[in-house]
Formats: structure tokens, C-alpha cells, sequence
């Protein structure tokens, strides 16, 4: 199948999952992004998400399910390299660019765009 079908049937069901959370439970956004984070790490530390990884590839990786993948691997990585102190390190290493790139693009759009709180 090709990569693009592929990544887009992916990161696609992975959104599609997240809205019908949105629209037909009383789930707030931010359960349904802590869910999808801890199922992430969860089926990354079975080694189950390594398989939708394989065949979504971008389209696994990027959403939060991925984030949550990338925290367990790096974990244990570095739990396998370090030992104990690793669970507390390799998290935050594997995910250090990420959470750089997500404070500073929403920095600058807040600046941009000038967020309102909801009334």
C-alpha cells in the first residue's frame, strides 16, 4: 500500500476515534488526550504499537498515541542503559523536541492570533 494511504488511514482513525469521543461522550478533551498519551505508552511498552508504527508510519507516530509511544521506548532505552535512574530521565530526553517545538510554535501563535479565553 502506499506510505501516504497509508499514513493518512492512520492519523485519520486516530482522529476519527477522538472526535466520536468528543461528540458522543461526555469525555472533555483533555481525558481524551490523556487517554490516547497512556494507551500510547501502553501499546509501546507491549510492543504493539512498534506494528501500527510499521504500517502508518507518520500518520502513528505524530498524533498522541505516538507521543506516548515515544515517552515508554525512550523509558526503556534508557532504563536499559542506565538503570533505574532511566525512568526518570528517558522520557524526558526522547520527548525533549517535541515539547520544545509544541511551547514555542504555541508561544508564537499566541502572539499572532491573540487568544481569548471562552466566555
Amino acid at each position: 500500500m502506499n506510505d501516504y494511504i497509508a499514513t493518512f488511514l492512520v492519523g485519520g482513525s486516530i482522529c476519527l476515534i477522538a472526535q466520536i469521543l468528543m461528540d458522543k461522550t461526555k469525555l472533555t478533551p483533555a481525558r481524551i488526550l490523556v487517554s490516547f498519551v497512556t494507551i500510547g505508552v501502553f501499546l509501546g511498552a507491549l510492543n504493539i504499537y512498534d506494528y501500527i508504527i510499521e504500517f502508518g508510519k507518520e500518520g502513528a507516530a505524530i498524533p498522541l498515541p505516538g507521543f506516548g509511544y515515544n515517552l515508554a521506548k525512550s523509558t526503556i532505552k534508557e532504563v536499559n542503559e542506565k538503570g533505574l535512574i532511566g525512568v526518570f530521565t528517558g522520557g524526558v530526553k526522547g520527548s525533549a523536541g517535541g515539547i520544545s517545538a509544541a511551547v514555542v510554535f504555541g508561544y508564537m501563535m499566541s502572539i499572532i492570533f491573540n487568544p481569548k479565553t471562552k466566555k
